[in-house]
């Protein structure tokens, strides 16, 4: 399997009952990398340059979650919940052992997967993301109303404001990075659904009043990436989380926010690897 994310056909797994949706792209074979998703996003919203890059020289899979676009079930209103719906997701597909790819609220997922089922885990990715009661992470809903008004107002995305920084190279990197979302053309996910965003932003304000204590027993080796602007997850809590972590390396991107790692996705991609094949 060498088949690029764009043209990579949406498969099925019965999950306990439940009907998940995934793709995948590299070839088959040694530590798959499954990546956990952000707030709002469906299979259609992870950059393919980011999958097609890690897919060159590893299984990738990337799946919605309960409840979440195409896949069944009521999407759950905790962190602790969902991870434990991607652990058998993963379990489903038969998968001994992963790396894991987690970018914001999908990163929250990884570290209690890393926690509660250490031994699934070999490396993770943590990107956007911060720590159980990280700085700034419960104003989820203050963050979302003001990008929300600021891109009705100025008829943009809302990704514009969310992920990327308001600087001339923030805004290039923003365009570009929508327009890439735009080359999938078949075979589209449904969209995410208000029921499942507002269970989402419930998870993410309960996570965000929680304790990290437990991020010290999490012993794999992490590699921690964010801009330098971070507006949904403040970038502070990129350093707290290699802070708490006892094996765990910081990359930050300069002039960049929230989807940093889309804004340099040849760097990180180059990072990620060289890191995954360590």
């Amino acid at each position: 399997m060498s088949t690029s994310f764009e043209n990579a056909a949406t498969k099925s797994v019965d999950v306990n009952g439940t009907t998940f949706v995934y793709r995948e792209a590299g070839k088959k074979g040694g530590t798959s990398v499954v990546f956990l998703h952000h707030l709002t996003a469906v299979l259609d919203d992870w950059d393919p340059r980011v999958v097609d890059g890690l897919a060159a020289a590893r299984h990738v899979i990337a799946f919605d979650n309960r409840g979440v676009g195409g896949s069944g079930g009521s999407t759950p209103k905790t962190v602790e919940a969902m991870a434990q719906d991607a652990v058998a997701f993963i379990r489903a597909l038969d998968l001994g052992k992963v790396d894991l790819l987690g970018f914001s609220l999908g990163g929250f997922v990884a570290q209690v997967i890393a926690q509660q089922h250490p031994g699934l885990v070999r490396k993770i990715i943590l990107a956007g993301t911060g720590p159980a009661g990280g700085e700034g992470i419960a104003n989820i809903g203050a963050v979302l109303q003001d990008a929300f008004a600021k891109a009705a107002a100025s008829n943009k995305h809302p990704k514009q404001f969310l992920f990327f920084t308001q600087t001339g190279n923030g805004q290039a990197a923003a365009e570009d990075f929508l327009q890439r979302l735009k080359e999938r053309t078949k075979d589209l996910d449904a969209p995410v659904s208000n029921d499942t965003i507002q269970a989402q932003i419930a998870a993410i304000q309960a996570w965000g009043q929680d304790d990290a204590a437990a991020l010290g027993t999490v012993q794999h080796p992490v590699l921690v990436a964010n801009g330098d602007h971070d507006v949904m997850v403040p970038s502070v809590n990129s350093f707290e989380l290699v802070r708490r972590l006892p094996n765990a390396q910081l990359s930050i991107f300069p002039d960049a926010g929230h989807g940093g790692i889309f804004q340099y996705h040849a760097d990180f991609v180059e990072q990620a690897r060289a890191f995954l094949w360590q």
